[in-house]
């Protein structure tokens, strides 16, 4: 049983937390990480508030926990969506289990560092998961960008402009580019008025992909969440907060 105070806990309608008339719409397991890069640590404790107001004012439940053992299939029966705020699971027995939570209707919102994989991940499933996309290269240092909202009529997506400037990210770029496959949607992807895009290391050009979902999959991935910034524009607010309502009340 968890302790609040010694793994932080934002759950509406228990410790302390707002209630929420009625029943949830959904309750969310959000995962980080204390012991991962800085700007991580960052990016997870801003979206630990941010998501916590958004509970309050949308009618869902947020448990968050530093565990990852947690990631087992007796505990995820409590949840219809699974957050990664800036790591990943690391073991064979928690990969194991949300396979298992995915492929019987699970949810999953990932952010930034959860998607990365290179050849030393050895995890098949999540590559094809993601769309196929390996992780190919980024930009350095951190840098606003211009994202081109492709989707427009998308929930997740709903009343964003053409276009906008996200905060300072750093931005992955993938290989094959996810929209290859036929089952991912894109909904935002960087423009090409970006390039080039860094100093140290540098996004020539491409097409690079930064909100979609896999269709076979109740799942959505949004590339932001390197560094303290990342909650500070009203549009790109817009869409994460949309982003977890529509994953987590996805049937």
């Amino acid at each position: 049983m968890r302790r609040c105070g010694l793994v932080l806990m934002v759950v509406i309608g228990l410790c302390g937390g707002a209630v929420a008339q009625g029943a949830p719409k959904f309750r969310a397991l959000a995962f980080y990480s204390e012991k991962v890069e800085r700007d991580h640590v960052d990016f997870a404790h801003a979206a630990l508030k941010f998501y916590a107001d958004a509970a309050k004012r949308d009618g869902f439940e947020l448990v968050t926990t530093m565990n990852w053992d947690d990631l087992n299939a007796e505990n995820l029966k409590q949840y219809q969506l699974v957050v990664w705020l800036d790591d990943f699971p690391a073991t064979q027995a928690q990969r194991t289990a949300f396979e298992q939570y995915m492929k019987g209707g699970g949810g999953w919102l990932g952010f930034h560092i959860a998607a990365y994989n290179d050849e030393g991940t050895k995890w098949p499933w999540f590559v094809s998961f993601l769309g196929g996309g390996v992780f190919e290269g980024n930009n350095w240092p951190p840098l606003p960008a211009t994202l081109v909202v492709e989707a427009r009529n998308h929930a997740v997506t709903k009343g964003l402009p053409e276009s906008f400037v996200a905060p300072a990210n750093e931005w992955y770029s993938w290989n094959p580019s996810p929209r290859a496959n036929t089952e991912v949607k894109v909904l935002l992807s960087l423009a090409a008025s970006n390039y080039p895009l860094g100093f140290k290391d540098t996004l020539t050009g491409g097409d690079v992909p930064v909100v979609w979902t896999n269709t076979r999959y109740r799942m959505l991935y949004l590339n932001m969440g390197h560094g303290d910034r990342i909650f500070t524009d009203a549009v790109q607010n817009k869409l994460l907060e949309q982003a977890m309502v529509w994953v987590g009340t996805k049937r």
